[in-house]
């Protein structure tokens, strides 16, 4: 928790701990991004509440594959071009923005929105499980393709939807060409092809 200056304003005290709370900003960044708020043109500050406010009114969950979306269904369910036997399932939906500059890949998504983690408490029920079971219920996805980030935590999610898919549907793993413990959003587009061409399949 930031700890506010005394004599800071009450509102800006707020707004520093409000940005403190965002992944990856310490105390010190935090203060520097409320007196740039601060010191921006009032029109600026205006401009990031409403695009704040945008994204909670405006932004959902696809109801097939729980990518982020502003309709429903997103635009990747609803592109016919696309080869519905597969779906790439990835952690966060910023995973299916770095495949797609990858290119590549033609199939569909799912977002789990996370991996198992039991030291943070993070288990099955808190992952988008039950919508991708619920997808394999057609019959015509063939394949279910990892792309779970190469951690600890990425491996083990991998192995337990491996566990939860039907027999007939074929799960591998993106290919080993990605370095260990790095994530999708900043793998390179060429290593991250690779990594899809010479995808492995998984044994339960």
């Amino acid at each position: 928790m930031a700890e506010p200056t005394a004599g800071t304003p009450e509102p800006i005290s707020r707004l520093i701990e409000a940005f403190h709370r965002l992944p990856g900003i310490g105390p010190k960044s935090a203060q520097r991004l409320a007196y740039h708020v601060l010191r921006a043109p009032e029109q600026e500050a205006e401009a990031l509440a409403n695009a704040l406010r945008d994204v909670k009114q405006r932004i959902k969950f696809c109801s097939r594959c729980c990518n982020i979306t502003e309709s429903d269904p997103c635009s990747y369910c609803l592109d016919v071009k696309r080869d519905g036997s597969v779906i790439c399932v990835v952690e966060q939906a910023l995973d299916i923005l770095a495949l797609e500059r990858a290119g590549g890949f033609r199939g569909r998504y799912h977002v789990l929105h996370g991996v198992l983690n039991p030291m943070d408490g993070i288990g099955p029920e808190h992952l988008r499980l039950r919508e991708l079971l619920q997808r394999l219920q057609s019959g015509e996805v063939q394949e279910i393709i990892m792309a779970t980030n190469p951690s600890l935590e990425g491996e083990a999610t991998a192995m337990y939807v491996s566990r939860l898919v039907p027999p007939g549907v074929r799960v591998t793993r993106l290919a080993r060409g990605l370095p260990s413990g790095a994530d999708l959003e900043y793998t390179d587009d060429l290593t991250l092809a690779r990594a899809l061409e010479g995808r492995q399949a998984i044994e339960p």
